[in-house]
């Protein structure tokens, strides 16, 4: 009934009610068995497409392109025949353009490709929403040629210089800007920076990110023009402005820091210059934080002492804690300044508030004893285990009476995950806001402890405290009839294989599913926890428990892997099975890779130098090898996959034009033992590598050590 009535609805006179029933129609398509109720609706639809009403057409191009995305063909002949047509909708012809890209990024064309001449045409539409669209397009695409980005900077040009000053059109100038930030010339930087400064003071802080972003892009493309876009940052400081808005402009001149040498002086300074009024107490202690990271390496440490200091007079108590610790590093670095530090440290222990007394007395404590080691491990290394499991760690212990005779082992807390920054995709539009922060609490290694805790047969086996969590990797094709994904635990003598298996067949019912592994010398099969079944598209979870060997060296290892289960023939539509009686069958995977990676876990060391020196060369191990790598990036890129550590000091960033590089990594190999590891790279005929390994342990030495052969 509601199929027939779907039906007439889409094709109703009535524009409103047409567009009502495509929109429903396309929630309805994302419901389970929905997609095939809607498919049939195909021939209405393509009726709808035909409307003069703009929404309707829009909405109907946009529920069929949904319900012919995974037929290639099909949306090949629909470009085919829309792109000939004059849509009404601007609307429509929008999502045309984006259909277009995606096809033109599938099949990885460039402008020879019929659907770049559609788009390039639309850069001469009557509708400004959709000449913006396509210029966007043509400069986002990964294959133009600058003769080919011409027409589309042309129009942002003319958007740039547009009388219009509403907020609309300013959004679409701002875009415009950004998007001729990101592909300018190096010529046009100061032309650039000059159309800016004529219409940011009129838009509204959501918009000025926008700018700041693309002003990013600009700094990172032209790293030799640091000085005037550091310069426009820092008047864009002095603006009157939101935390996100100051915020997004100090990250960006901390990027600038972070990844230009010579510009870091400079954008130091002006980051001083702005703590003198700012009021924004996050803001304050993110910029101190820098500031004790990066000052005592500059030339002339000293002369950022006064601004710090300044802090602790004139600040809240938050700010003045955060300014006693920046103190404390220049006092652990620069051995010139350390007489001065402990004065004023000094006078930091009269202070009001606890926080602010007690670090005053610990850093002062540390650094009277002048010894480097002390430094290293609590001024400029800070703790690297996951606060949350310190905590729970902790509180185990104190209720266990017979562990209180022991001391507590630090080393038996995880190390607290890295979390890795990613640059967004996108490149800024109309609805782009900054990104909040995620307020859960628990970390997934948390989650994947209660979850672990949750399985009664592994309770029972008392394997100890979780070391870390793989991602999960796919043994199979993700459209095959079974999909199944792998999860690696690492516990202190095993590692439990968490199989997450999906049956994507609506007339089959899997019963007793498990896993059957092929294991090599040295590994034993403890436990094992099948499904006991598997619906249709119902996920269920099966477990292995594995015994790692005594040998360390044996510990790396491939296992083959068969899913085993028994079928039986069900109702589709109930999912019912047809009778009591089944058949056993299997289907091979993947096979899973245990690597040395899979044991390590990453941990930032905020100064290597210190941390190399305290580690020591009692189990120290060095080797030179040949890599098949054609250039240094991809040497390191995969050195860091393949170790599964750190990289610190930013050295994972190869400057442009070098041909040699040394990588720096850290992190905790499972037990608790710290591993460093240093890579000197050259180009040869590949890569040269001398890898010098440090460890608190000579078997973690020696297995980081031959990892790599």
């Amino acid at each position: 009934a509601i199929e027939r009535y779907m039906k007439q609805a889409i094709v109703d006179r009535n524009a409103a009610i047409s567009s009502a029933a495509l929109v429903s129609s396309l929630h309805l398509s994302r419901t389970g068995g929905g997609q095939e109720v809607v498919k049939r609706w195909v021939n209405e639809v393509q009726e709808s497409l035909s409307s003069d009403n703009v929404m309707v057409q829009y909405h109907a191009l946009g529920l069929l392109y949904h319900i012919r995305k995974t037929d290639r063909l099909a949306i090949t002949k629909l470009l085919a025949k829309l792109t000939k047509m004059s849509l009404k909708s601007p609307y429509a012809v929008i999502l045309l353009i984006r259909i277009a890209c995606k096809m033109i990024e599938e099949e990885d064309s460039d402008s020879s490709s019929p659907y770049f001449d559609f788009v390039e045409s639309c850069l001469r539409h009557k509708s400004e929403m959709v000449i913006y669209e396509a210029a966007h397009a043509i400069v986002n695409m990964k294959k133009t040629t600058s003769r080919e980005l011409a027409p589309a900077v042309s129009v942002l040009q003319l958007f740039c210089s547009s009388p219009k000053p509403t907020l609309r059109f300013a959004a679409v100038r701002t875009l415009a800007i950004t998007t001729l930030l990101k592909t300018g010339a190096e010529s046009s930087v100061d032309r650039l920076m000059k159309q800016i400064a004529t219409f940011v003071s009129e838009i509204s802080d959501e918009f000025k990110i926008v700018v700041v972003q693309a002003i990013r892009s600009l700094c990172q493309k032209f790293p030799k023009k640091h000085g005037i876009l550091l310069n426009f940052l820092s008047g864009m400081l002095r603006d009157e402005g939101g935390l996100d808005y100051k915020a997004s402009i100090a990250d960006t001149i901390i990027t600038v820091i972070e990844e230009n040498p010579e510009a870091k002086e400079n954008g130091l300074a002006h980051l001083c210059e702005f703590i003198e009024d700012c009021e924004h107490t996050s803001l304050a202690v993110r910029i101190l934080h820098l500031l004790g990271q990066e000052g005592p390496r500059t030339a002339n440490p000293a002369r950022y002492i006064r601004f710090i200091y300044n802090r602790v007079l004139l600040e809240n108590a938050t700010v003045r804690a955060a300014a006693i610790s920046a103190m404390a590093r220049f006092g652990a670095l620069c051995d010139d300044l350390l007489p001065n530090v402990l004065v004023l440290l000094s006078r930091c222990q009269m202070d009001a508030d606890d926080e602010v007394r007690d670090r005053a007395t610990y850093f002062k404590a540390i650094l009277e004893q002048h010894e480097a080691s002390l430094n290293s491990q609590y001024i400029l290394n800070s703790l690297t285990v996951s606060i949350s499991s310190l905590e729970k760690s902790l509180h185990a212990y104190t209720l266990n009476q017979a562990a209180a005779s022991k001391p507590f082992d630090m080393k038996a807390v995880p190390a607290a995950a890295i979390v890795e920054s990613k640059p967004s995709a996108s490149t800024g539009g109309l609805t782009s806001k900054p990104e909040k922060p995620s307020t859960t609490s628990a970390t997934r290694h948390d989650m994947f402890v209660e979850k672990l805790a949750s399985v009664p047969q592994l309770q029972q086996l008392n394997l100890g405290p979780l070391f870390r969590s793989s991602q999960p990797v796919e043994l199979t094709e993700s459209e095959t009839e079974y999909t199944v994904a792998v999860i690696k635990h690492v516990f202190p003598g095993h590692i439990v294989l968490q199989f997450d298996c999906t049956n994507t067949l609506a007339d089959q019912l899997l019963e007793k599913v498990r896993v059957e592994l092929e294991l090599g010398e040295g590994w034993e099969l403890v436990s094992e926890i099948p499904a006991a079944s598997l619906q249709y598209n119902v996920g269920g979870t099966i477990y292995c428990v594995l015994a790692t060997p005594e040998e360390l060296g044996e510990c790396v290892t491939t296992i083959a892997a068969n899913l085993k289960f028994t079928v039986k023939d069900c109702d589709p539509s109930t999912g019912e099975p047809d009778s009591d009686e089944g058949y056993d069958d299997e289907y091979q995977l993947e096979d899973i890779e245990i690597a040395v990676a899979d044991y390590v876990q990453r941990v930032m060391k905020g100064n290597f130098a210190a941390a190399w020196e305290e580690l020591g060369q009692e189990h120290e191990l060095e080797d030179t090898f040949s890599l098949p790598f054609k250039t240094l990036e991809e040497a390191v890129k995969n050195i860091v996959v393949y170790l599964g550590l750190q990289p610190c000091e930013r050295s994972d960033k190869v400057p442009e034009g070098k041909s040699s590089h040394t990588l720096l990594l850290s992190g905790v190999f499972r037990g608790g033992h710290q591993v460093l590891v240093r890579a000197k790279l050259a180009l040869s005929d590949g890569v040269a590598m001398q890898l010098t390994v440090r460890a608190e342990d000579s078997m973690v030495a020696e297995i980081m050590a031959t990892a790599v052969a």
